[in-house]
């Protein structure tokens, strides 16, 4: 776990021409209730049939990593094409084994012992944080693997190289909590390790991984030739428009080739990008020096992302402030003060009850969101762009936010 969010979007992509989630221009989004995330799976199939050309020219294996796109009504279609999951804890891989199946990874910052023993009765590879934790539960482990001769573990490498500019998404920051820089394998025994993990990348093309590896390379060259297999992680925008798919497969052959390995990568944004919106309504409209908009949406309950980074998503038809005949702030309805989504223009005055659409929302918002202010979370809705048919798959009410409580 890394990167955690659409940290390259700032507020000047948006506009109608920056639209990703295409399939959507003509959607009716009455259909749905509101607020509703809607994934169309013609786009999911088309960015795996990408990933799996790649399996196919490169024999690299791809794992879907949950923590981006854990929508498991998807996993029939999912697994047709993808290998398994990749997991960041023990709801994650239960969920990964339980409803995906094929491989599973997991990788957890620190494990806890009463997790760990659940893990290692459902995972196939198994990475730890630290030399520490590894031989904390070596007892533990060994008797696993005693028990499942399938299973591996592996460690996650730090390898102090930065390529993304936000720190909050930075696992190679300075003081970073994720990964063991080369330093500190000195003197460390590596049996029972058959592989190595790193994760640097986020939403960026084939030269940051490109760089990336030489660094690896660099720094663990004494370990390479040791291992079974080595996962490059996520973060690759592999099914983005652009992305040099044939440097990646050659890049991925030619690694298996030097050191003999099986090679993992574990996108997540690349299995669902493009692929979904989230639908929402005006609420109310009104003005404090601005005119304003109240959606049945929420920034920090459903998108949550926005703040954190932050970024602006876009909106279907909208631009930005002052570039259409219409402007206005939109926020939703929670008690934060800055519960907003942004400044847009619009073409038309906005209406009380029209349906607004936010863009490419089917990667880490739905997995982010939550119930902050008893807000209600957004339905789920699957589309098929081409048959046009649609089904609400998922509805959620005052149970799931009292569930959470005591």
């Amino acid at each position: 776990m890394g990167y955690l969010g659409k940290s390259l979007r700032t507020p000047h992509s948006i506009g109608a021409s920056k639209i990703n989630s295409k399939t959507f221009t003509d959607f009716d989004r009455s259909r749905v209730p509101s607020p509703c995330f809607v994934v169309d799976e013609v786009a999911i199939e088309d960015n795996l049939k990408v990933l799996d050309r790649i399996q196919q020219a490169s024999g690299a294996k791809i794992l879907l990593a949950l923590k981006a796109f854990s929508m498991f009504s998807m996993a029939p279609l999912i697994m047709r094409y993808l290998q398994g999951t990749c997991a960041s804890g023990l709801h994650e891989a239960m969920l990964g084994h339980e409803e995906f199946g094929g491989e599973l990874h997991t990788f957890c910052a620190a494990y806890k012992e009463s997790e760990l023993r659940q893990l290692l009765e459902i995972s196939h590879h198994l990475v730890f944080n630290s030399f520490a934790q590894w031989q904390k539960f070596q007892p533990l482990l060994n008797a696993a693997r005693e028990k499942r001769p399938e299973l591996r573990f592996g460690l996650r490498i730090n390898p102090n190289h930065s390529e993304g500019t936000t720190p909050i998404y930075d696992p190679c920051a300075p003081g970073s909590r994720l990964g063991i820089r080369a330093e500190y394998f000195s003197g460390q025994s590596l049996e029972g390790i058959s592989g190595l993990h790193f994760h640097t990348l986020c939403e960026q093309d084939f030269a940051p991984l490109e760089r990336t590896l030489k660094v690896v390379e660099q720094q663990f060259s004494d370990i390479l030739p040791q291992l079974e297999w080595i996962n490059f992680g996520g973060g690759h925008h592999i099914t983005q428009p652009g992305y040099e798919v044939e440097a990646l497969i050659e890049c991925i052959i030619t690694f298996k080739k030097k050191y003999g390995v099986q090679v993992y990568l574990e996108p997540g944004e690349a299995v669902a990008i493009n692929s979904g919106i989230l639908v929402s309504e005006v609420l109310d409209i009104t003005c404090n020096e601005i005119p304003l908009a109240i959606l049945d949406c929420s920034a920090t309950c459903h998108m949550p992302d926005t703040l954190e980074m932050p970024y602006q998503a876009n909106i279907l038809g909208a631009s930005q402030q002052n570039d259409k005949s219409h402007s206005y702030r939109l926020g939703g309805q929670s008690c934060l003060a800055g519960d907003v989504m942004g400044d847009y223009s619009f073409d038309q005055p906005l209406q009380i009850g029209q349906r607004l659409a936010f863009d490419d929302m089917a990667h880490y918002s739905m997995v982010k969101t939550n119930t902050f202010n008893g807000i209600n979370l957004p339905a789920i809705a699957i589309w098929n762009s081409k048959t046009d048919a649609l089904r609400v798959v998922k509805q959620f009410g005052y149970q799931d936010f009292k569930q959470r409580l005591s």
